[in-house]
Order: structure tokens, then sequence, then C-alpha cells
């Protein structure tokens, strides 16, 4: 006798036009659930370029900044009881440095990665239960910075600059808080020859108040200074 599938068992079905809001709510709901179960509230997020190589200086540095912030992630721990995790968008570059830095630190690493023809593949550093994989962009973005404490932005080309302007305008509007979270920039000279902030200034675009969203270092050790001192405020609330 022919049994029908059940319809949430039917690849057919789940894959088609009509169960793209179920698609959608599974990549809302699973990520949360696995979070909870984790205890996991509070991530420091790496973007930059997927396609700077091991030997390249951003990601020596991103791989040595990740390190010294999982480092002091045990000390936070220790001290007040929580914690914050690394996290980054899964693939390779600059995501791969921040996983290794986190996971050679002996720490638990996150990685959010997205289905893409090319160039985004799952990095070997990061932990298994806290690898995902996404179709779609904006619920990725979406984990990548609902528990984000701090944004460090490193050298990269149209996917870096997407992720750090909706970081930026979810910050101006309101929609994260400014004493929740802050975006720190790598290569002061990199950012401010590609983008002009002064003039969003001078052109009325933005208010000169939202120029210190921004914080610039240009070393690991510069990067660690700042990180410490603002991680320190949040989690000594």
């Amino acid at each position: 006798m022919y049994k029908p599938k059940k319809s949430y068992k039917n690849p057919e079905f789940m894959n088609s036009t009509p169960a793209r809001p179920l698609r959608i709510l599974s990549e809302y709901i699973e990520p949360a659930s696995r979070f909870e179960e984790l205890s996991i509230n509070n991530t420091v997020v790496f973007f930059g370029s997927a396609r700077t190589k091991p030997e390249d200086k951003n990601y020596l540095d991103a791989y040595e900044l990740s390190r010294e912030l999982s480092l002091f992630s045990r000390e936070i721990e220790e001290r007040c009881g929580e914690t914050f995790y690394i996290c980054t968008g899964g693939g390779p570059g600059i995501m791969e440095a921040a996983n290794r830095g986190a996971s050679e630190a002996g720490c638990k690493t996150i990685g959010l990665n997205i289905s893409l023809p090319f160039e985004q593949f799952p990095n070997k550093y990061i932990d298994p239960e806290l690898n995902f994989e996404f179709h779609y962009f904006f619920t990725r973005k979406l984990w990548l910075l609902y528990h984000a404490r701090a944004v460090i932005v490193y050298p990269g080309g149209f996917g870096t600059l997407d992720e750090m302007f909706e970081t930026l305008t979810l910050i101006q509007t309101g929609k994260m808080d400014r004493e929740k979270i802050f975006v720190m920039l790598y290569n002061r000279q990199y950012w401010e020859e590609i983008i002009n902030f002064e003039a969003l200034v001078k052109y009325g675009k933005i208010a000169k108040e939202d120029l210190k969203i921004l914080n610039f270092f240009d070393s690991v050790e510069e990067g660690l200074n700042i990180a410490r001192e603002k991680l320190n405020g949040f989690f000594s609330r």
C-alpha cells in the first residue's frame, strides 16, 4: 500500500518556493536552540577577506589577536562567571585566522558559514558543535551580530564592507546599543584610503558623533588594549 511522505520529510516540497518561510524560520530557530544549549551569549566577531593568505600580515595579526583575546576570555570567566567566544563567518582567510587563534588557545570557536559557489567553505578550526551552514545571508548576518559585544574588521572586499556597514548602521540607528557593542578597524591607512569617513561628516550624511563608533588600530598590542578595556567595562557591569 502506498504511504505518502509527510510534508516536512519531503525534500521536493521543503526546497520549493512555497516552503521558503519554513527554511528561513529553521535558520533562525536551529541556531537559537544550539546557542542556548551551549550557553553562548557573548561573542567577539572577526570580519575580513576570505582571500587573505596565511603568510599575510593581516592573517598573522588576526590570528594573534584572536588567540590573545581567547586567553583573556578565560580571565573574564574566572572573574565574572560569564565569557565570550570568537565568532567568524567560518570560511578561509581572516575567518580562518581568527578561528585558528581561538582554537589554538584551547577555546571553543564559532563559524557561521554561507553556501556559495566559490571561496566559502568551513575552515578546520571551528568546533564541530559550533559549525553552522546558512543559505540566506540575512539570517547569517542576524546570528553574526545577535550576541556580538565587539566587531573587529580586517581589510576586505565587498562582503567585508557589507558586514561592516550593516553593523555601523545598526549601531548608528540604535538597533544595537552603543554601550553593549564596539567596532574596531585594523589598519587605519587601508580604511581611510578606501572610505572617506570625514567626507560623510563634511557633506552632512552622518554626524561627527558617529565617527566615535570607529576604533582604529594598527597592531595586535593596540587592538588588545582597546578590546580588553571595553570588554572589561561590559563584563564588570
